[in-house]
C-alpha cells in the first residue's frame, strides 16, 4: 500500500497533518507494509527567492493587516498544540521553498526524506530558522543525515528542478489546489488536516481494497 503526501515546509496544517497520519499509522494494522513518500508542493510559488521577512509582515500585507491575520495565526498555534507542535510565528520568517523541496528530493535519494522533512518543517514552525539562507539549509540537511558537499552541490545547480516541478504537476493533474494532499494507492484522496479517525478508514479502505483485488 502506497501513501503520497503533498506537502510545503511553510505549511502548518501539513505539519499538524503530519502529526495526525503519524498517529493514524501507529493504530493501523498493516503500517508495516505501507510506503509513504513526499511530494513537493508549494504555497505560494510566486515569493521572492532569496527574500525572508517575518510571517506577520507578509501575510498582514496578503490579507489586510496584521491585526487581521492574528485570530488565524492563533487559531493554528492552538490545534498544533494539541498535537503537541510548539508553533511559533512570532520567529517565523517566510521564504520561497522551491530550494528546499529540491533539497528534499536530495534527501530522497539518500534514504533521508522523511528526517529531512521533519527538521525542515521544526526549523521552520518552532526555530525560526530562516530557510532562504543556504548555510542554514546545509546545517539543516547534515543534521538530518544528509552529507553537507552534497547540499552544497544542489543549492549551487539546478538539480532536481525537474522532480519539484513533476510533483506540482502530479497533485494539480489528481485535482489538489492546496496541501497538504494525502493519496492512498491513487485510489482514496484526503484534503487538508483531517482527524485521525479518517485517515484511518482511508487506510482500512485501500487495504480491503487490495487484499480482495
Amino acid at each position: 500500500m502506497k501513501l503520497e503526501i503533498w506537502s510545503d515546509v511553510v505549511c502548518p496544517w501539513c505539519y499538524i497533518g503530519k502529526r495526525r497520519v503519524e498517529q493514524a499509522l501507529e493504530q493501523f494494522d498493516h503500517a508495516d507494509e505501507v510506503e509513504v513518500e513526499w511530494r513537493s508542493f508549494q504555497l505560494d510559488p510566486t515569493y521572492p527567492v532569496g527574500i525572508s521577512e517575518p510571517v506577520h509582515e507578509a501575510l498582514g500585507r496578503k490579507y489586510g493587516g496584521e491585526a487581521a491575520i492574528q485570530p488565524m495565526l492563533d487559531r493554528v498555534t492552538a490545534i498544533g498544540a494539541e498535537e503537541g507542535l510548539k508553533i511559533d510565528y512570532t520567529r517565523a520568517r517566510n521564504v520561497n521553498t522551491f530550494d528546499t523541496h529540491r533539497l528534499i528530493h536530495l534527501a530522497k535519494s539518500l534514504g533521508a526524506e522523511a528526517p529531512t522533512w521533519e527538521r525542515l518543517l521544526k526549523a521552520y514552525f518552532i526555530d525560526g530558522e530562516d530557510l532562504s539562507n543556504h548555510s542554514t539549509l546545509i546545517r539543516l540537511l547534515a543534521e538530518a543525515g544528509v552529507p553537507e558537499p552534497e547540499t552544497t552541490r544542489v543549492l549551487n545547480t539546478d538539480a532536481y528542478r525537474a522532480d519539484v516541478e513533476a510533483d506540482i504537476e502530479a497533485a494539480r493533474n489528481l485535482g489538489a489546489t492546496g496541501v497538504p494532499f494525502f493519496v492512498v494507492d491513487r485510489t482514496y484522496g484526503i484534503s487538508g488536516a483531517q482527524p485521525v479517525e479518517v485517515f484511518l478508514e482511508a487506510f482500512r479502505r485501500a487495504y480491503e481494497d487490495a487484499s480482495n483485488g
